[in-house]
Order: C-alpha cells, then sequence, then structure tokens
C-alpha cells in the first residue's frame, strides 16, 4: 500500500473526493491498528485513534450483495463490495449486465466519470485474476 500525506485542515470526505477527482482511490489508515475504514472520516472507527495515514488499496474485493434497480431508462446495479483489505462499500458493478452480477463475483475498482463528477465503480475480473 502506498501512504499519502494529507491536508488534515479540511475532511477526510473533501480529502477522499479531491483524490477521486484526480483518478485515485484512497482510504485513511489507522496508524495504530493499521487498519483501513470506509465511509472516510478523521478517527479510526475501529479503535478511535486520530493518528491516520492516506492508503492507495488494491481496488480488489468481491460482490457482498447486489440488487438491480430497475427504471425506465437503464437498469443498473447497487453493490455491497468487501474490499480485500476489509471495508465494506457501497458501489456499482459496470461492464456486465446487471442481472449477471452475483454474489461472490470479484471485482476490481474504477474510476469512472459521470456527468463529470468523479464515481468509484467495480468491474467483473475472472477468477484467478483477482
Amino acid at each position: 500500500m502506498t501512504h499519502i500525506e494529507a491536508d488534515q485542515s479540511f475532511s477526510a470526505e473533501r480529502y477522499y473526493f479531491s483524490q477521486l477527482e484526480l483518478g485515485r482511490f484512497t482510504l485513511p489508515k489507522c496508524r495504530v491498528c493499521a487498519r483501513l475504514h470506509f465511509f472516510p472520516r478523521l478517527i479510526c472507527p475501529h479503535c478511535g485513534s486520530d493518528s491516520l495515514d492516506w492508503a492507495v488499496p488494491s481496488g480488489k474485493g468481491q460482490v457482498y450483495s447486489t440488487t438491480v434497480v430497475r427504471s425506465k431508462t437503464e437498469d443498473y446495479t447497487v453493490c455491497l463490495i468487501d474490499l480485500e483489505e476489509g471495508p465494506r462499500l457501497m458501489s456499482q458493478v459496470v461492464d456486465i449486465a446487471p442481472d449477471a452480477v452475483q454474489i461472490g463475483m470479484p471485482v476490481a475498482a474504477r474510476v469512472d466519470r459521470v456527468d463529470g463528477m468523479p464515481l468509484l465503480v467495480f468491474t467483473p475480473v475472472e477468477r484467478g485474476q483477482a
């Protein structure tokens, strides 16, 4: 994991989104218990420490749960993704038919732009490549 020094004068959430804007997926990592957490905040939810670094996770994970949102324009997924490093986060799995997304499916993170804004999404990875 790569550690990134953050300007702590602004919020963890703002830093997270500023990194997504640059195409980087980063998460806070506690210097005391060494765990990553999501959603970004300045206090470790695991041990309460305020001694944090910013780390670049592998982006590898697997689908913990999934649902398909059906709309008049297009169907899409809403998924919970378990990252290899531990955190679970909500996102979408793209580049695959929504009905084809399965629990346990290996995925990899990617930063896309949607309506001009950065969005963390996941793409399927063949088993053995995850």
